[in-house]
């Protein structure tokens, strides 16, 4: 024979699981809405504009690198007239604007980042970004003298954090989904 206090007792149980299990399901749904807002609004277009800019940047060293192979601008002391009218043309038009636009996404979306602090490589970017703009001022002013930020741009630790970062939350995606993760990223040829 059940009793009354049996019966209040198995409904609270079951109240309680049933609120416990809302809450767990709760939780699980902000951490997928976060991990979407992190991909979408800041790890994503930061990968594709990193892996655009580095991707131009090959393609631009491939047309004119020199005979031996070098970069026209990176490894040569003293680049010729034509290698920096062209480095200028395809700096301001293709990888400062890129730049800018990885620094516009750390600094207004920083409240996404997966860390609690804000990591080194992305505080070089920003610094990077803001040596360019001196440069572009001095170009504007009609002064060529410097070519390139006084920051040196931090390429393979750029191309590793996010490579990396934006892994992992897609492996999260996938495991709040409820399905299997892999995640594999183009490599450059």
């Amino acid at each position: 024979m059940v009793t009354v206090g049996m019966t209040v007792g198995l409904a609270f149980v079951g109240y309680m699981a049933t609120y416990l299990n809302g809450l767990r399901l709760g939780q699980r749904q902000a951490r997928l809405v976060r991990i979407n807002e992190q991909l979408s609004e800041f790890y994503g277009p930061l990968l594709a504009l990193m892996e655009a800019n580095q991707r131009t940047f090959d393609a631009f060293h491939a047309d004119f690198a020199l005979e031996d192979g070098r970069c026209p601008i990176c490894d040569v002391l003293v680049p010729s007239e034509r290698d920096l009218a062209e480095w200028r043309f395809w700096a301001t038009t293709v990888f400062i604007p890129n730049i800018r636009a990885m620094r516009d996404v750390i600094v207004s979306k920083a409240d996404l980042l997966i860390e609690t602090e804000m990591p080194a490589v992305l505080l070089e970017l920003c610094a990077h970004v803001s040596g360019y703009e001196v440069t572009l001022a001095r170009w504007t002013e009609g002064d060529l003298g410097d070519y390139v930020s006084i920051i040196k741009f931090p390429a393979q630790e750029l191309h590793e954090y996010t490579r990396d970062r934006f892994a992992r939350l897609k492996i999260e995606q996938a495991r709040l989904l409820g399905k299997q993760a892999s995640v594999r990223l183009a490599r450059v040829a």
